[in-house]
């Protein structure tokens, strides 16, 4: 655009020399790059926590391939691989330790200070510095599903996703210059043509007003503060797509979260087994087999359990009946595994179910043969995550899970949350949370937190979404307007904090701008505002705006 703050810049001081002011004129320039280099200096410091994630890319991987370390490059890595760190080098694809013990310094990709302990059998986080000893881990992702790839991508689209705040800026920016220049042009020529006032007074009364009117403070500072409070996000862990996002986030009163793996651990421990009909190592051995072809965590619980190795020979035809369970053909049988909703479906009457706990009914043959209970913790810092919501004013903090009532009460209970919804498909999800978005009242937001595929539809619904990055799955991810990549539920409110402050800044710059500009102008034209004046009304507040932006990051000078 080409009337902008630059135009006006140059406009008073080439007319600033033309009548003589040369003072005032080299002032202009020099103060007004004397505000550039504010800014460039507030956004270098908060560009450099981004651009560490940046850094995190890896140039080369150090396969081993045929008993031999050869380097590649990370897209040539397959699914499968093993590769080789070594200390002080960074994980370049998410995988699995085979062998060696060391420590991960994970502070770039989940904002913690404590480094982790990892060992053969652990996953390993691509962008976590190995710190201690050397570590073969497998890949079990391509390099461009890793964490450090899809945080890339997330930095990358932030930058073009604007606030409203923005937006507004942008639009105003647009009228308002030329709507000056005509201002000015108009206190330049109209009292000297129509009074028969003096020429060079009005003309000098003009470029201050031009001067005056130059809507740097604006245009700097509120895109700044939101780029400060996206790169303050980051460094705790969160990556939040945009101010747009931001902006949306700050007004949060309503949040809905999953159960498993947002506010329980995701981990799921044996409570008993309890047959029917059948033996406990027979109803136990059709569980574990129905669920091999299965990555749910539930499943490997069950697999874990069973301690055994299972022949794939012996496994069938394997359909994943989504929000239900699972039907397997195992030795010639048909088993199903899953909730009551499945045993329902195929007619069966679940017999002597046991409360508290996750309950996987098994079918075999269309006949009960009973159920293993299992349980899954909440997080240590889930309870404390929700009174912190709730001090922030978060009208409400609803729990929805496919798990039954009586386990998801007991997590609700423990962790504080007044209202939940049980025995769950994705699809009843989803229409849940469209209620919420239909009945709410005022100008909240609706944020959905979860970390499964299950979970993507109303992660994509909401009015933010939010997925824990760490474990989450890559469709929770890619529908997220906000990753959480240590799946601590506490960043959150964490989250909403730095949202709240950052919108609040760019307010108070706005109101700043705003205010101070059109004292100024009045002035100008009325003759009691000379050009120093207007130098500090124009450059001066900038400065001070674009100081008081950088407060959305912390402490840059």
């Amino acid at each position: 655009m080409i009337l902008d703050e630059n135009f006006l810049t140059v406009i008073a001081s080439a007319s600033a020399f033309m009548i003589g002011a040369e003072i005032e004129g080299a002032a202009v320039m020099i103060f007004f790059r004397i505000g550039d280099m504010f800014e460039d200096a507030a956004v270098q410091k908060t560009r450099k926590s981004i651009s560490e994630l940046v850094e995190m890319q890896p140039v080369s991987v150090r396969v081993v391939r045929d008993g031999k370390e050869i380097d590649v490059g990370p897209e040539d890595v397959a699914v499968g691989e093993y590769y080789i760190v070594l200390p002080g080098e960074r994980i370049p694809i998410d995988g699995t330790v085979m062998s060696g013990y060391s420590s991960l310094d994970t502070k770039a990709i989940t904002g913690e200070s404590m480094p982790r302990d990892v060992a053969p059998g652990e996953s390993a986080l691509s962008g976590c510095i190995n710190m201690t000893g050397a570590l073969t881990v497998r890949a079990d992702r391509a390099y461009s599903d890793s964490a450090v790839a899809r945080i890339l991508e997330l930095v990358e689209e932030s930058g073009a996703r604007k606030a409203k705040t923005e937006k507004f800026i942008t639009a105003f920016a647009k009228y308002y210059t030329p709507s000056v220049v005509v201002a000015a042009i108009a206190v330049a020529t109209v009292p000297t043509l129509i009074f028969g006032l003096p020429y060079e007074a009005w003309v000098y009364r003009a470029l201050v007003f031009l001067v005056v009117s130059c809507p740097c403070a604006l245009v700097l500072s509120v895109p700044l503060t939101f780029f400060c409070g996206v790169g303050r996000a980051s460094k705790s862990g969160i990556l939040i797509n945009g101010g747009d996002v931001m902006d949306r986030l700050a007004l949060t009163d309503t949040v809905v979260v999953d159960k498993t793996g947002t506010v329980t651990k995701g981990t799921f421990e044996f409570s008993g087994i309890h047959p029917h009909g059948v033996t406990e190592d027979h109803l136990l051995e059709y569980a574990a087999k129905s669920e091999y072809r299965s990555d749910h965590p539930i499943s490997a619980a069950i697999i874990d359990r069973y301690g055994r190795e299972i022949d794939p020979g012996e496994i069938g035809k394997s359909v994943n009946l989504a929000g239900k369970g699972i039907r397997t053909e195992v030795n010639g049988r048909i088993v199903h595994a899953g909730n009551s909703k499945l045993m329902e479906d195929i007619g069966v009457e679940p017999c002597g179910v046991h409360g508290g706990a996750t309950c996987i009914h098994v079918a075999i043959d269309g006949t009960y043969s009973g159920h293993i209970s299992i349980s899954d913790e909440p997080k240590e810092d889930s309870a404390e995550a929700i009174r912190e919501l709730k001090d922030l004013g978060v009208k409400n903090v609803v729990m929805l899970t496919g798990d039954n009532m009586t386990s998801a009460g007991r997590v609700a209970e423990i962790v504080g949350i007044d209202a939940f919804r049980s025995d769950l498909l994705p699809e009843d999800k989803l229409e849940i949370l469209e209620g919420y978005l239909t009945v709410r009242e005022g100008k909240g937001s609706l944020v959905y937190v979860g970390d499964g595929i299950n979970d993507a539809p109303s992660i994509a619904r909401a009015d933010v979404g939010v997925a824990m990055g760490n474990i989450g799955s890559d469709s929770a991810v890619e529908a997220a307007d906000v990753v959480i990549m240590n799946d601590s539920l506490r960043r959150l409110p964490e989250a909403i904090r730095i949202s709240r402050r950052t919108r609040g800044i760019a307010y108070q710059n706005i109101m700043l701008s705003l205010g101070f500009k059109f004292a100024a102008l009045a002035l100008a034209t009325l003759g009691l505002a000379g050009m120093w004046f207007a130098i500090f009304a124009d450059v001066g507040v900038a400065a001070i705006a674009i100081i008081n932006g950088t407060r959305a990051y912390g402490k840059l000078f």
